[in-house]
């Protein structure tokens, strides 16, 4: 059986508080988290797919983790702000994490979803990475299309974080999976602050085997989903952004939905 561990620790490396079991591990940490704290998850086994949930506010989340160890910075200050308020705050926290059923692992859904994703990831996937984020603020940062939260009639702090792209003609947003899935449908729900936002009127998918799709988009608060035949990817990049002739210089994207299930080489 494979042993879970998860630790809060502080800047010191002192750690505060633990928990550890065989395929699964528990932690009640009661105490406020302090800047420079991390949230650290090891796993006795690598390639594994889990159920993660870092903080009580924020749910689960399933993932797939392809290294013994990883760390999440609790956020603070600027970085808090594409964050609920409710995430990480107060001074009692619950923290799991557990292997996934064969049912969870097989079942159909969305394989770009990862809340508990940062910049610095490099282990639990899927992981978001971009080439421009506007002004390298936490609002508009990679990571916001893949958190699950579609809410688009604004822009700035939660619950109106995107990725934004200042006004960069050749920005682009890549998906990694850490592993295979064969994927058929690609939603995006760009940000629909209007007039304030503009919109793109093409976007094109390039996926990791070498094939592309390209679909025209509308302005639109509601989410627009493109089809195509099912390919098995470690990444997707959605790139050539068209902007739409209007006079803001400001489209967005909110989300990025990704559904599929895991491909024909799962290990």
């Amino acid at each position: 059986m494979n042993r879970m561990t998860l630790e809060v620790r502080g800047n010191d490396g002192i750690v505060k508080a633990a928990g550890s079991d065989d395929g699964q591990a528990q932690l009640v940490y009661s105490g406020a988290y302090q800047p420079g704290d991390e949230i650290i998850l090891r796993s006795e086994s690598k390639n594994v797919y889990l159920i993660l949930q870092l903080d009580d506010a924020m749910g689960p989340a399933f993932v797939y983790l392809t290294d013994n160890e990883y760390r999440f910075a609790v956020p603070f200050g600027e970085k808090k702000f594409s964050y609920s308020p409710k995430a990480f705050a107060g001074e009692l926290h619950v923290l799991t994490v557990r292997l996934a059923t064969e049912d969870e692992i097989g079942a159909y859904k969305d394989v770009a979803l990862n809340v508990y994703d940062q910049h610095e990831n490099v282990a639990c996937f899927p992981h978001a990475c971009a080439n421009v984020e506007t002004r390298g603020e936490s609002v508009f940062a990679a990571r916001n299309v893949i958190n699950g939260n579609g809410v688009n009639f604004s822009h700035g702090k939660w619950p109106f974080e995107s990725w934004g792209i200042n006004q960069r003609p050749d920005a682009e947003l890549t998906v990694h999976f850490g592993r295979l899935v064969e994927i058929d449908k690609v939603a995006l729900t760009i940000r629909a602050d209007f007039p304030h936002d503009s919109y793109w009127e093409r976007a094109t998918l390039a996926f990791s085997d070498g094939s592309r799709h390209t679909a025209d988009l509308i302005k639109t608060r509601k989410k627009q989903t493109i089809v195509f035949e099912p390919r098995n990817v470690e990444w997707v990049t959605i790139k050539e952004l068209i902007k739409a002739d209007d006079p803001s210089p400001f489209p967005a994207l909110s989300q990025i939905e990704i559904f599929g299930r895991e491909g024909a080489k799962r290990e």
